[in-house]
């Protein structure tokens, strides 16, 4: 008899369907945020490109971006073949890699970029977010904790 503890993870079409979740994910929030941006420059809410933000609207790019990453958390969740926390925490990972570059260009380009406090703050949340948008994966899907 086939060893089936784990054999699932490690057939192709999981790892593909793997990858495609985190995919997913990241695109979704990629998306949503880069959306939201551009609507609340439309508004006016923002100021124009290249014009400074005072720390009211970098608090508010924050909240909005802890429940847009939620969701797309969700997304990678929903879509996983498999571990629906694994692969969102995985996105996770990389949106603190991504996040973490952030800070690096704040760092080395200055206040330019706005507050510091802004993409050390993106870091911390990102895995949070995560962790929160596959536990309401879980509690939608109807699973015990």
């Amino acid at each position: 008899m086939e060893n089936v503890i784990g054999a699932h993870e490690a057939r192709p079409s999981h790892i593909g369907r793997s990858i495609a979740a985190v995919a997913a994910g990241l695109v979704t929030i990629v998306v949503t945020h880069s959306a939201a941006d551009a609507a609340l420059h439309a508004a006016g809410v923002f100021p124009p490109l290249g014009e400074p933000m005072g720390n009211g609207l970098f608090a508010l790019a924050a909240a909005y971006r802890f429940v847009l990453s939620v969701g797309g958390a969700y997304v990678a969740a929903r879509l996983a073949p498999a571990r629906p926390r694994k692969h969102a925490l995985v996105l996770g990972v990389i949106g603190v890699v991504l996040s973490t570059l952030g800070v690096v260009a704040r760092l080395v380009k200055g206040p330019e970029l706005g507050p510091l406090w802004y993409p050390v703050v993106l870091v911390l949340m990102t895995l949070p977010c995560c962790f929160l948008g596959s536990a309401l994966h879980r509690d939608v899907k109807g699973e015990k904790p």
